[in-house]
Parts: structure tokens; C-alpha cells; sequence
């Protein structure tokens, strides 16, 4: 079967055999989309507009504290402000969502007053201090709370939740500089403790190798230097005293200690001595002999001043001047060599002390370096601290006078005089295009369903025999005037409909705000 091609006569046949499947389909969803425009409640919307403003005082005198972008602080502040126990005491205090707390849990409906708050930030295209290049940067941001409440109350709650990130924002700025200073202070005093407690290690390692300090290598060394040339000096020294002892005891044993006849005495003396020991040996004391010897012997003793003989006796005191000066020269000489060897081993004691400081100075140094670079390294951190601290409690200052960077609110929120939605108007005229289709798809679903043969040519393509005749349809001029008429009360109809309609939609959605308003606001009464 060939396809039939259609003519403009066939699809104006088609619309006047289909005109109430056309009609009223389109009338019905026109009706149910009218009727979901009026009786949708309307929601109000509030929004304020927040102004991010910069540090007034430059970056290079006084630096924030807070180093967070105001992207992130927004975030943070977001999530703080619609925590469940702020959502929660907002909605008590203004009754919020009185219509749904009997079918919704308290987390759906908190859930719900989140999805109708929105925080969106503004961003500009502005110039970056350190590249010098163009960036996005957030600049402000909006705050907004819509509701199917009266007016009044979206904007009282749109009030408090700009306060609350206001506030918030305060508070967290205020919070971060007071933590920092606090941190840093807590820092810089148990770097202070191990500071002093380095400088007591410091000058109690110098109490113990006072001596070996670094510093005091150079003085040792020369110390060291100096003795060991005092030692060779006194060694010198004693050389020449040893020889001049040698040359004395010399010189004093060439010389009597006695002068001349008293030296007879003493070698009669000696000589008696010897032979009353000789006597002793062979005779007993009574001997006639021995008793003449003893008292010549106690004779010449009296004469020679009481000096007693004998082996290894001395001879009494000398009398002989020369004698006398070279045993006092020698005795002289021997204290010098005495007093010189006690000064040498002195001497030696010290440079003996002076190497052991100089071969103990490389482990004292080692040491006293690591704790004095140690005390250097925790000065350094100390003094930085200092320095941060400092600028922290300036930073802090610089907040509590809210001369850093600070939200300001530049647009507060408004009483929205009209609805923020539903669109009526776009309901309506979705519902007419839709009405339209709904018709014409009415219209096509039936034409396509529908088998009859409405022509003779469509009889003979279908049958395959030729039509001989047919008769036309035989209209009397009731029948015409009947037709016309319905046509024409239902042209009418149609145009009363869409025109009534449209007149009563545009009143009703002039006074069906303030309808809605009224109606909100004797139910919070």
C-alpha cells in the first residue's frame, strides 16, 4: 500500500472530525495548570549582601594573624552558623516549619531550612599583589532565605542569620589572634626555661674547664712557651751553680779549717786518739798507760774548746778565714742549686698543667661549641618568638579594633514586597503549550487508531475496484445553519474562555500575594 499524501483540504478534515479530542484535552490541562498557579502558596525571599573589605592599615607595618583565604573562613563560618543547634533554636524562636513537625523529623526539617538558606560569594576578576597576574577573587558574598512564611518573618530570620555570620566572623577572627598570642607565648617561655637552663649548663662547663676554654688556647700556648724557656733558663743556672759547688768543695778541701798550731793539737789529738784505742784493745782501764793517754786526750780537748775526735768526729769550729768564706760560699752555692731544682720542678708542675689544658682544649671546644651553638640556636628562636609575638598581640589589637580585614554589611535584608516564586504566569503558559500537545497528540492518537474510509479514493486504493458513484453528503439549510452556529458559539466559547481566564489570572495574581500575605499572617496570629 502506497503512503497517501496529505493535502491541506485532508488535515483541515482531520481537525473538523477531531475538534473536542483537540479541545478538550488542552482545556483540561489548561484548567489544572491555571489551578496549580493559583493555589501554590507563594515563597518570599530575603537577601543580604555582605561587602568583604580588606586590612585598612598596609600589610608591611601590621600582619594579620589570620592567614586564611575568605573563601575557606566563609566555608568554616557556613558550616558553624548552620549547625543543627542554631538551625534548631531559629526555628523555635520564630516557628518555623509549624505544618510540617508533625509529619517530619527534626533532622529533615532542619535539612529543610538549610536547602532554603543559600550563601553564594561574588568573585571579580582583580590583580594578584605577588604575580602581578589577573584572578578570581571573592569580594562579597549574599545571604538568602527564602520561606512560604509572611514577609516580615523571612526577612526577621534573614536578619539573624546575617548576624549570626557577622558575628561569627568576629568571633573566629578574634579567636584565632587571641590563640596565636597565647601559643606564642607559650612557646617563647619553655624556649625561655631551656635558654636559662643552657646558660646554667654553659657556665657551669666553664667553672669546670675555666683553664681549657677555647679562648684561652692562645694563653696557654704561650703560657707553655714561657715556662719551658724559664725552665731552660734555670736549667742554665743550675749547670753553673753545680760547677761552682764543684769548684768551691774543691777549693775547700785544700784548705785547713784550723790555722797552724791548733792544727798540731788536733793531729796530737788524733794521734792519741789512735793509740788509746790501741791500748783499750790490749789493757783495761786501770792501765797505767790508758790513764795518761785519757787525760792528755781531756788535756787537749779543754785547750781546743771541748771538740771531740774520733772517727767521723768533726774538729770544732774553724778558725781559719779562708776556710770560712769558701764554706759559706759553698753553703751558699748548694741553697741556690736547692732553690733552683724547687723552682724547675715548679716549673715543670705548670707546664705540665699548661699541656694538659692545651691537649684537653680540643674536647673542651667540641663540647663548649655544641652548647654554645645550642644557646645561639635557641636565642635565635627566642628572639624570633619574641618578634611574633609582638606582632601577634599588635595583630590582636588590630582585630579588636576591627581595623583588619572585617565582612561589612552593605545591603541589609529587605521585606520582599512580591513572591520569589512560583511564576504563575510561566505555569500558565507552560500549561497552554502543554494543553496543546496534549490535544494534538489526542487528535494524532486517534486519526492513526481510526480504519474507516472517508473517500472514494482511499475505497478504491483499498478494495482495488473502481468507484462507479458516490453520493454526497446532502446538507439542508437547517443542517448548514445548525453547524454554523455551533462553530460559531464554540469559537465564541473558546475566546470567552482563554479571554476570562487570562483577565482572571491577572487579577488574582495582583491580589493573590496579598491574599497569601493576609492569610500567613492570621495563622502566626
Amino acid at each position: 500500500m502506497e503512503p497517501i499524501e496529505m493535502t491541506l483540504d485532508d488535515y483541515l478534515a482531520i481537525l473538523k472530525r477531531r475538534k473536542w479530542s483537540l479541545i478538550l484535552p488542552a482545556l483540561l490541562v489548561f484548567a489544572v495548570a491555571a489551578a496549580v498557579a493559583l493555589l501554590l502558596p507563594p515563597v518570599y525571599k530575603s537577601t543580604a549582601t555582605i561587602l568583604i573589605e580588606e586590612q585598612e592599615i598596609p600589610s608591611e607595618y601590621v600582619k594579620a594573624t589570620v592567614t586564611s583565604y575568605a573563601e575557606q573562613r566563609l566555608q568554616s563560618i557556613n558550616q558553624r552558623v548552620m549547625s543543627s543547634n542554631r538551625l534548631l533554636e531559629i526555628i523555635n524562636r520564630f516557628g518555623l516549619y509549624a505544618d510540617m513537625r508533625d509529619r517530619w523529623t527534626t533532622e529533615e526539617i532542619v535539612g529543610k531550612m538549610r536547602e532554603d538558606t543559600q550563601l553564594e560569594p561574588i568573585s571579580a576578576e582583580v590583580i594578584d599583589r605577588r604575580s602581578g597576574r589577573p584572578a578570581e577573587a571573592t569580594i562579597a558574598f549574599t545571604l538568602s532565605y527564602e520561606g512560604k512564611m509572611a514577609p516580615q518573618k523571612v526577612q526577621q530570620v534573614a536578619s539573624v542569620l546575617t548576624s549570626l555570620i557577622l558575628d561569627e566572623n568576629l568571633q573566629v577572627r578574634a579567636r584565632q589572634t587571641r590563640e596565636t598570642s597565647e601559643f606564642l607565648e607559650g612557646e617563647m617561655n619553655r624556649v625561655k626555661a631551656a635558654l636559662d637552663d643552657l646558660e646554667g649548663r654553659i657556665a657551669a662547663f666553664k667553672e669546670e674547664n675555666i683553664d681549657a676554654l677555647p679562648e684561652l688556647l692562645q694563653v696557654n700556648i704561650q703560657g707553655l712557651s714561657n715556662t719551658e724557656r724559664n725552665i731552660e733558663m734555670l736549667q742554665g743556672q743550675l749547670r753553673s751553680q753545680k760547677e761552682r759547688q764543684g769548684y768551691l768543695q774543691t777549693q775547700l778541701a785544700n784548705v785547713s779549717p784550723h790555722l797552724e798550731e791548733k792544727q798540731r793539737d788536733w793531729q796530737r789529738l788524733e794521734e792519741l786518739k789512735v793509740e788509746l784505742h790501741y791500748l783499750k784493745s790490749r789493757f783495761t782501764d786501770e792501765y797505767p798507760d790508758v790513764i795518761k793517754a785519757k787525760a792528755e786526750i781531756a788535756e787537749l780537748e779543754a785547750q781546743l774548746g771541748g771538740a771531740k775526735s774520733g772517727p767521723g768526729g768533726g774538729r770544732g769550729v774553724p778558725d781559719n778565714p779562708a776556710y770560712i768564706t769558701l764554706a759559706a760560699q759553698l753553703s751558699s752555692t748548694r741553697s741556690e742549686i736547692k732553690s733552683t731544682q724547687q723552682q724547675i720542678e715548679g716549673l715543670k708542675a705548670t707546664a705540665e698543667e699548661y699541656r694538659r689544658r692545651i691537649e684537653n682544649s680540643p674536647r673542651v671546644e667540641e663540647a663548649y661549641a655544641a652548647l654554645t651553638i645550642e644557646r645561639n640556636n635557641t636565642q635565635a628562636k627566642y628572639n624570633d618568638l619574641m618578634q611574633k609575638l609582638m606582632e601577634a598581640r599588635v595583630s590582636q589589637g588590630l582585630e579588636k579594633e576591627q581595623k583588619g580585614e572585617r565582612f561589612t554589611l552593605i545591603d541589609p535584608p529587605r521585606l520582599p514586597e512580591k513572591p520569589f516564586k512560583p511564576n504563575r504566569l510561566a505555569i500558565v503558559l507552560i500549561g497552554l503549550v502543554l494543553g496543546t500537545g496534549a490535544g494534538v497528540g489526542t487528535v494524532a492518537l486517534r486519526e492513526l487508531s481510526d480504519t474507516s474510509v472517508r473517500s472514494a479514493e482511499q475505497l478504491s486504493r483499498t478494495l482495488k475496484y473502481p468507484v462507479l458513484a458516490s453520493i454526497p453528503v446532502i446538507d439542508t439549510p437547517g443542517d448548514v445553519s445548525r453547524r454554523r452556529m455551533k462553530i460559531l458559539a464554540l469559537a465564541v466559547g473558546v475566546v470567552v474562555l482563554i479571554a476570562g481566564g487570562l483577565a482572571l489570572f491577572h487579577y488574582q495574581v495582583m491580589d493573590l500575594d496579598v491574599f497569601w500575605a493576609k492569610l500567613m499572617r492570621r495563622m502566626a496570629i
